[in-house]
């Protein structure tokens, strides 16, 4: 089976989901822990690498206009999908993402080394972020409820 740095991201939340993230003082462990179960240790290093850019990413308020509309760049328009894009509006204008925490997905997304992203993935990445974000816990909670009522696949 081939595996990229997305699955490596999901089966580390999936298996560490109670633990924080961003600061494990036991990291070598848990690589130790993804090679034992398959994944390749160039994998390894880009989804930590991922991870460390998350938390070093926090939302950075941004001046926005309430009517403004988001205007997505080529490379965005080819990596997310009409669903992806349609799925981050919603959030959106639901109240589950702000515009900040929009743009901390798709920079996530777009730090991704893949172009297979659907919009099971893209929960999923939302959920990644939403974890790293404080005051984001009604969110989070939210998604949680949403990724994993569709998810039942990729538990171990």
């Amino acid at each position: 089976m081939k595996e990229n740095m997305l699955d490596v991201l999901m089966y580390l939340f999936q298996n560490d989901m109670n633990e924080e993230i961003d600061a494990d003082p036991d990291r070598e462990s848990i690589q130790t822990e993804l090679l034992a179960a398959g994944f390749s240790w160039r994998e390894v290093r880009q989804a930590f690498d991922w991870l460390d850019s998350l938390v070093d990413r926090q939302s950075i308020p941004l001046l926005m206009n309430p009517r403004s509309c988001r205007i997505y760049i080529q490379a965005e328009l080819a990596r997310l999908d009409v669903g992806c894009r349609g799925f981050l509006l919603f959030l959106e204008q639901s109240g589950i993402l702000d515009s900040e925490t929009r743009e901390l997905v798709i920079d996530r997304v777009m730090a991704l080394e893949t172009d297979d992203i659907d919009l099971h993935h893209l929960k999923w990445i939302i959920l990644m972020v939403l974890l790293n974000q404080p005051g984001q816990e009604e969110a989070y909670a939210w998604m949680e409820d949403l990724v994993f009522d569709e998810a039942p696949g990729y538990l171990h």
